[in-house]
């Protein structure tokens, strides 16, 4: 059975959505499309920005088999070479495919 897991994009400035360079808004494309690759594997459940008054940030929410899996996903990530990540097991996820 699969584990559900919320992971939090944390960037590395408040403002970053707003002020990031060419290089830093390269990585992030790369992000985005790391994280559209996760969804059509099935490993993605959802991801996305959250517009945070206080600085946005991302969310996703991911199956995978075990915490070692949930940190390899982490790890392959372009975004990590800027940002961490924050992440917690849920209790059950209930959604439709």
């Amino acid at each position: 059975m699969k584990k559900h897991y919320f992971l939090k994009l944390v960037p590395p400035r408040p403002s970053f959505a707003t002020d990031m360079n060419p290089d830093e808004r390269t990585i992030m494309m790369q992000h985005v499309g790391y994280w559209t690759g996760l969804m059509q594997q099935g490993v993605a459940i959802v991801f996305g920005p959250v517009l945070d008054p206080a600085g946005v940030y991302g969310i996703g929410v991911v199956a995978v088999d075990d915490e070692g899996q949930l940190k390899k996903v982490i790890e392959c990530d372009p975004a990590v070479q800027l940002n961490r990540y924050e992440y917690w097991l849920m209790a059950q996820a209930v959604y439709k495919n």
